[in-house]
């Protein structure tokens, strides 16, 4: 039972809106008028009941003129809000244009910081190597030891390969004394198996 009178008293506020009773104001002023027409009353109490309808409807007006200035404000509040509600959107766009600036500056920023980084490891590297001038005299300098080195072999050689050839002559005249001394000793032989026959 209570739902149902919440539910009247809802459409009758509905229907009825912040005038409230102009329907039964309206009737009422239009019964009043019916029968303030067809009555037949003394000119003070006709005065007085065209009085009443007189207020009734200055009532009714003023209340027809404030639901239309209610109606005329909530008219420009709404045109008011839906002017609020495109600038929010439109910063709300410009927002996301930012962020979506920002998201790329950042990645930007990341790129050309892992840039930096790497290059400042690469220098490092560099800077633990000598520089190509230093470089290229170590080089020169080598070069010249290898020169000299080959060198010093040649001469090494050269005086190695002497000696062998010395060497050769050594063991060939040793061998050739060795002959010498076998025959010298293979004659003394001879000869004393001579002297002794």
């Amino acid at each position: 039972m209570a739902v149902n009178d919440d539910e009247i008293i809802k459409r009758r506020l509905l229907y009825e809106g912040d005038g409230g009773n102009d329907d039964k104001r309206i009737n009422s002023l239009l019964k009043t008028c019916i029968r303030w027409c067809n009555s037949s009353e003394s000119p003070e109490e006709n005065s007085l009941g065209f009085e009443r309808m007189m207020a009734t409807l200055t009532q009714c007006e003023h209340t027809m003129e404030k639901s239309l200035l209610v109606y005329n404000m909530n008219t420009r509040e709404q045109e008011n809000y839906n002017q609020l509600n495109q600038q929010i959107e439109a910063k709300i766009e410009e927002a996301r244009e930012k962020i979506s600036e920002c998201k790329n500056e950042l990645s930007q920023a990341k790129r050309i910081r892992k840039n930096r980084q790497e290059y400042d490891a690469l220098a490092r590297v560099i800077q633990q190597h000598p520089d190509r001038q230093d470089t290229m005299k170590q080089l020169q300098g080598l070069d010249k030891d290898v020169s000299s080195l080959e060198e010093q072999k040649k001469s090494l050689e050269q005086k190695l390969d002497l000696r062998r050839k010395q060497f050769h002559v050594l063991i060939a005249a040793i061998h050739e004394l060795e002959n010498i001394l076998d025959e010298d000793e293979t004659k003394e032989e001879g000869a004393e198996k001579m002297d002794t026959n």
